[in-house]
């Protein structure tokens, strides 16, 4: 069973639909022995760093997210949950991530040209840079939808893949047991649903939630600021 953190922040039974969509086994949860027992877990997230932190602080799972991943579960942090995975956020202020991944989250802003828009909102093609379970079957052009407006910096050792967007920003992170992507997999498309069956051994993460969209293609805008 996947467990899908409820903590007050993400677009959780979005994500728990698109699973259940492709046969998989997903519950939305904020108990700790649910999730303690749970084959995988995904740490959704939209919003800013500081308000998730805090929810994750409040409901004391922020301490079960650690040992889940102590304990050797396979976790996948989506979005905004990829970047409490990382050490620190410099998000309207400094705040403490998980530090399960080292890294900081830093705004797009310092790194790309001037006059590109933020938030970044559209389809981006993935730049594998280390082979790795989640991108099982996944092919050169494929693309994913991402919403952000930070992203994932100082995590060298730990990105799996990037995506162009006027400079190479993190679209993955792995460490051990733990990773996360930036994107959407529940926003990047019928089409990627549809596409294959292929699982990923070990991981929440599936090729059915890969889209082939070209890259650009944009929808509608949200209020996301990870």
């Amino acid at each position: 069973m996947i467990a899908i953190i409820d903590y007050g922040v993400g677009n959780l039974f979005s994500l728990a639909h698109s699973l259940t969509a492709v046969g998989e086994s997903a519950a939305v949860t904020g108990d700790a022995e649910a999730i303690l027992r749970a084959d995988h877990v995904i740490l959704p997230g939209v919003g800013a760093f500081g308000d998730a932190a805090k929810k994750l602080r409040e409901t004391h799972l922020d301490a079960v997210v650690k040992d889940a991943a102590h304990r050797g579960t396979p976790i996948m942090g989506i979005c905004l949950g990829m970047q409490l995975l990382l050490d620190v956020s410099y998000e309207f202020g400094e705040h403490e991530g998980l530090g399960l991944i080292p890294g900081e989250v830093r705004p797009i802003a310092e790194v790309i040209p001037a006059g590109l828009k933020i938030p970044h909102i559209g389809w981006n093609a993935l730049d594998v840079a280390v082979p790795h379970p989640i991108f099982k079957g996944v092919k050169p052009g494929d693309c994913v939808y991402f919403v952000h407006s930070f992203y994932g910096a100082k995590c060298e050792q730990s990105v799996i893949a990037t995506a162009e967007y006027g400079a190479p920003l993190t679209a993955a992170v792995a460490r051990g047991n733990v990773c996360g992507c930036q994107f959407h997999p529940e926003k990047s498309g019928d089409v990627g649903l549809a596409s294959s069956n292929h699982s990923a051994h070990g991981t929440v993460l599936r090729h059915d939630h890969i889209s082939r969209h070209r890259p650009g293609r944009r929808q509608g805008r949200a209020a996301v600021q990870g």
